[in-house]
């Protein structure tokens, strides 16, 4: 009943398997061929090696060895793929983090994954110094890409250090199921996870997907919204790419609607790499081009369901398809997706060949056509592990499979249409939020009672972060000022859009809070209000 269409063939790596060292040998052969674009140049092919080899050769000279880990954290720039592939050729192990995250969160990182150095971009390097000043963790390198002005004592500049290093001429002799790197995921409750991913994963999901689904080419230009420290964006910017000798254009700024549009014109992308919430913000700005004005052959989407609509409109405004998947840190990419040419929207499409796909109920057994199931998923790209978290491990991978932690129907054409999330966690803009962590921020607040925090459908289908808040007896508190308290404290895209100031909460009783009565609230006022302007 879950059966998937039959992998293409595609020859296993071999007992050594470097994943950096791979793709630099895809691209041997065209050495003059620009593979980056970013806001301040270029990067050829030839260029994108020798770099790496010299990162590889720096880090070894630092003294850091073999599987120890180094954090990444850089805005999409050229020195990105330079760094993290440069990691990887030398066997070391880079951990890729998201550049909108606290000193608090940098600082859990750091100890976590006992970082021997740091490749930071110069904007960010404030925030790095500040959870460098935690106690705990093991750094003892900095190395500062786009350095402007002098740096603090104990950091460098990356340049220099690659200057002053001759290219590395071997990698290290990994092998296929050695760790490559990680990237982390936040879980409902407790600290962010770290993911452990081989050398052979990204190999796996550039094989099956990249070529066979997306058909990329060498020919394309590759643009991508999701930055490269997503899992998502790592693949669109990094590994499809550079396996086929594509272009990819980077871009450090935030993905609005204008700063995209502005990479359309100019770099005349063919194919481009969003989230349904990039694309309602693109149909609804002043400055969306028109069709003849862009080269976009082929869109993907993942992160979060597109809705229908979203999709049909932005088909009938420029001709061009847009690919609806979905994927995950533990998956790496896209195991269930849409096809160009084979596209309905409203469905998370078809297994993407060479993964399996499983509904399941409580109980573990499938779960017939039409009916809710957990969405369990089996192929290469699995990652080993979370770092340090067995229980957390056992409970997502099981034997072969991936638990996913979401709720798919069945269709009986073969698709799979998305249900909701397993637990409370929310995805905002493609990023998973806990409601649990938001809502610990907002009982900081000395006027605040009690919070609870759910996800509310916008205009365009597209989930939002919605705070019912409980205020202390004889308090007041605007709602402008609780949102300003709380981007204080947490990353700017986990604050509540809105906030309901409300006398009390639904709960059980044993007090728990029944976050599913105020999503059934929400839903009843969003029909009455839709039936009153019928």
């Amino acid at each position: 009943m879950n059966a998937t269409p039959a992998a293409p063939p595609v020859p296993p790596p071999g007992e050594t398997f470097n994943f950096a060292a791979h793709l630099l040998a895809c691209n041997a052969g065209r050495p003059g061929k620009v593979a980056y674009l970013d806001d301040d140049g270029q990067l050829t092919y030839g260029e994108l090696g020798l770099q790496v080899r010299r990162l590889a050769a720096a880090l070894l000279a630092a003294g850091i060895r073999r599987e120890e880990r180094v954090l990444l954290l850089m805005h999409d720039c050229t020195d990105w793929p330079v760094c993290f592939l440069g990691a990887m050729y030398a066997g070391i192990v880079p951990v890729a983090v998201n550049t909108l995250l606290t000193a608090d969160d940098y600082a859990y990182m750091l100890q976590h994954s006992r970082a021997q150095a740091v490749l930071v971009s110069a904007a960010l390097l404030p925030v790095l110094q500040d959870a460098l000043a935690r106690p705990g963790h093991e750094v003892r390198q900095v190395l500062v890409s786009r350095a402007q002005a002098p740096l603090p004592e104990g950091t460098a500049p990356l340049d220099a250090a690659l200057a002053a290093q001759a290219p590395l001429q071997s990698p290290a002799a990994t092998g296929c199921d050695d760790p490559g790197f990680w990237l982390y995921s936040s879980g409902s409750t407790g600290q962010p996870k770290g993911v452990v991913h081989s050398h052979g994963n990204p190999y796996w999901t550039a094989a099956l997907y990249a070529g066979p689904v997306l058909g990329l080419r060498e020919q394309d230009v590759c643009f991508s919204a999701a930055k490269l420290y997503f899992a998502y964006g790592l693949g669109n910017g990094l590994s499809f790419p550079l396996s086929v000798g594509a272009t990819v254009v980077l871009m450090a700024e935030r993905p609005t609607p204008e700063a995209t549009v502005r990479r359309w014109l100019q770099h005349q992308p063919t194919v481009f790499f969003g989230a349904p919430t990039g694309y309602a913000g693109l149909l609804a700005s002043p400055a969306l081009p028109g069709r003849a004005e862009v080269a976009l052959r082929l869109c993907s989407s993942a992160g979060e369901a597109l809705p229908a609509d979203l999709g049909e409109r932005f088909t009938a405004h420029f001709g061009c398809e847009i690919i609806d998947g979905i994927g995950s840190t533990e998956m790496l990419h896209i195991f269930l997706s849409n096809r160009p040419g084979q596209v309905r929207y409203g469905t998370t499409g078809w297994p993407v060949p060479g993964y399996t796909i499983e509904l399941r109920d409580e109980d573990g057994r499938p779960v017939p056509d039409g009916e809710i199931g957990d969405l369990y998923i089996q192929g290469p790209s699995a990652a080993m592990m979370y770092w340090a978290n067995r229980e957390k491990s056992r409970e997502t991978f099981r034997g072969g499979w991936t638990k996913s932690g979401d709720k798919y129907v069945r269709n009986p054409d073969g698709t799979y249409s998305y249900a909701g999330r397993s637990d409370d966690m929310l995805k905002v803009s493609g990023i998973y939020v806990s409601p649990f962590e938001v809502e610990a921020t907002l009982v900081q607040h000395p006027a605040v009672l009690e919070a609870a925090v759910i996800g509310v459908p916008d205009h365009d289908g597209l989930v939002k972060t919605k705070a019912f808040v409980v205020l202390k007896a004889g308090a007041q508190l605007a709602e402008d000022e609780l949102k300003a308290f709380v981007k204080e404290r947490l990353a700017a895209y986990k604050y509540p859009r809105a906030i309901a100031f409300v006398d009390a909460l639904p709960k059980t009783a044993t007090g728990k809070i029944q976050r599913f009565m105020l999503r059934e609230r929400e839903l009843q006022a969003a029909a009455e209000r839709a039936a009153a302007v019928a």
